[in-house]
């Protein structure tokens, strides 16, 4: 799912601040003081949750190399504070965003456990998807220019003879394929922003556009390779995914609910 990500670094300031303003974190067990401070424990387990999540072992050398970590942090901080740090006013805005970031992320995370998906509702986004998809796949080359002049001198040469692989290292803009000469991987049309598309599913294998199609990206020359019948993933294969883009899309929807009713100055 598209939420912000939650990096060791992001970790650490979300945990200091709970750290600092739970009853919990003050009052729960202690990892290690530092010049009398204590560090509380739970800081060390909300990071090592937080890497769990992202498939990281919870090993004892982890969990070692962490508390040295979280000491020499403290240290650091201990330090900053005596110079009078804690007071400067970018750090007081940087303090103020890095709550509001933990206080979004604790919202996503409640919307995420109070609205499960059904099964019901993951059939009818398996169902979606299969239409939305379609029943085949294309393989295809093109070439992304910035003008339409540009991409008809492009279709002139080839027409004549030119190779479409050079044209493409020597032309394309588009990074991702111009070093493999505009190829591009096996895709559905629904992969692709319109009208690329339907220009791709109108062509013959081997046939290029007599035109260039324009996208915001800029000016297409398509040439389409090869059709294949398009074998959807099994149901239970892609379940974790459905369930991903439905719970997206309602969040999205609950928020752009929430803007509507905010009342903005």
């Amino acid at each position: 799912m598209h939420f912000m990500k939650f990096t060791r670094l992001a970790a650490l300031g979300i945990s200091g601040l709970i750290a600092a303003t739970t009853v919990q974190a003050q009052t729960g067990s202690t990892m290690a003081k530092v010049n009398g401070t204590p560090i509380p424990q739970s800081r060390l387990e909300f990071i090592m949750k937080a890497r769990a999540s992202q498939g990281q072992p919870d090993t004892p050398e982890a969990r070692k190399a962490l508390r040295e970590d979280l000491i020499t942090e403290e240290v650091i901080a201990q330090e900053a504070k005596k110079k009078g740090l804690d007071r400067d006013p970018d750090f007081i805005t940087q303090l103020d965003m890095a709550r509001q970031t933990a206080m979004v992320r604790a919202y996503q995370i409640d919307y995420i456990k109070n609205h499960p998906v059904s099964d019901e509702e993951l059939h009818k986004e398996y169902e979606t998807v299969k239409t939305q998809m379609g029943d085949k796949e294309y393989k295809a080359h093109h070439i992304l220019v910035a003008t339409e002049e540009e991409a008809k001198d492009i279709i002139a040469k080839l027409k004549k003879g030119a190779k479409f692989d050079k044209l493409a290292g020597e032309k394309s803009l588009d990074t991702g394929s111009k070093s493999k000469g505009g190829e591009l991987d096996w895709s559905p049309a629904a992969s692709y922003v319109q009208p690329f598309a339907e220009a791709l599913t109108k062509l013959h294998k081997g046939q290029l556009t007599d035109q260039p199609v324009k996208t915001p990206f800029g000016w297409h020359v398509i040439r389409l390779d090869d059709v294949r019948p398009l074998k959807i993933p099994p149901f239970e294969e892609i379940k974790q995914n459905l369930a991903q883009r439905v719970l997206q899309r309602q969040f999205a929807a609950s928020i752009n609910d929430l803007r509507s009713k905010a009342k903005v100055e």
